[in-house]
């Protein structure tokens, strides 16, 4: 087909084999498309093409993905509002015939249906970081680190300390939107209690909170994850090196081990196997 049609926020072009959708830049346009900046939908990860009324004098032409087919939809389980769906394209009303056009144009190339046995679509590029209520969460492609905050972490994520987790050890990743109550990323690991802590006293979990973990840098990132997670064969036991620590954090982790000792949340036990175990890393 080859050509483009541009719309509210973004553009499709029409391709032979996929659909290349552009999304704007600019201060009214979702955050999460500005942080997507573009993607690629092959035609094989295509289930159909719907055309609806939209609203204020729009119509609204929308890619209907194959189940499976995008982990950034999986991470999103249903969750995203319309107006930050990444299948959407918002059109004036008058545009509706070269919309049907398209979408009747689109619909006659597709061939694959039902659910898609391996991700079709690319998830987002690494590095990927963003600061949760009570810690920082980043994602080098290769493992998810979390380094808990001083004000935010549980007394039970101190006491289990900064986490890391290679992909090989991860088989998925729950994301709780940060737009609804009790918001979080938690990290799925093959070998996961059945029924695991709360977010906020989990170590494989950062928790979110107003202005911590926004859509548009906390999906990216649990799409990301899952991604590599459902491509990485898993970590046998023992192959992954310890990471050493900066003296100066494990200083002020020590520090701050011995200030919950002091107001009693945490025991002289703990204290001390907990102490032992920083060290260790030095």
């Amino acid at each position: 087909m080859g050509d483009v049609l541009a719309g509210f926020h973004a553009a499709w072009e029409f391709e032979s084999d996929s659909v290349l959708i552009r999304y704007e830049r600019g201060i009214r346009t979702p955050k999460l498309f500005q942080a997507l900046g573009e993607r690629r939908i092959p035609l094989e990860a295509i289930a159909g093409v719907t055309l609806t009324p939209g609203r204020r004098d729009t119509v609204v032409l929308r890619i209907e993905p194959r189940p499976g087919a995008d982990p950034l939809m999986e991470a999103a389980a249903g969750q995203l509002k319309d107006s930050c769906d990444p299948y959407r394209l918002v059109l004036p009303a008058e545009r509706e015939t070269l919309a049907e056009y398209y979408a009747d144009e689109l619909l006659a190339l597709l061939t694959e249906s039902g659910p898609a046995e391996r991700y079709l679509v690319s998830a987002p590029d690494t590095p990927l970081h963003f600061k949760a209520y009570d810690g920082r969460a980043s994602f080098d492609g290769k493992a998810v680190s979390f380094r808990w905050s001083w004000t935010g972490a549980s007394s039970a994520k101190w006491k289990a300390g900064d986490q890391r987790f290679p992909v090989g050890e991860l088989c998925g990743v729950e994301w709780r939107s940060p737009e609804v109550f009790e918001g979080h990323l938690r990290l799925l690991r093959r070998d996961e209690p059945a029924r695991p802590p709360q977010a906020d006293q989990d170590p494989a979990a950062v928790v979110f909170g107003l202005g911590y973990g926004p859509v548009h840098e906390s999906l990216p990132f649990a799409a990301a994850v899952l991604a590599a997670a459902r491509t990485t064969a898993p970590v046998p036991a023992g192959a992954v090196p310890a990471v050493r620590r900066d003296p100066a954090d494990i200083a002020d982790r020590i520090r701050h081990l011995g200030e919950l000792h002091q107001a009693g949340l945490v025991t002289d036990e703990e204290f001390s196997v907990k102490k032992a175990e920083l060290l260790a890393e030095l």
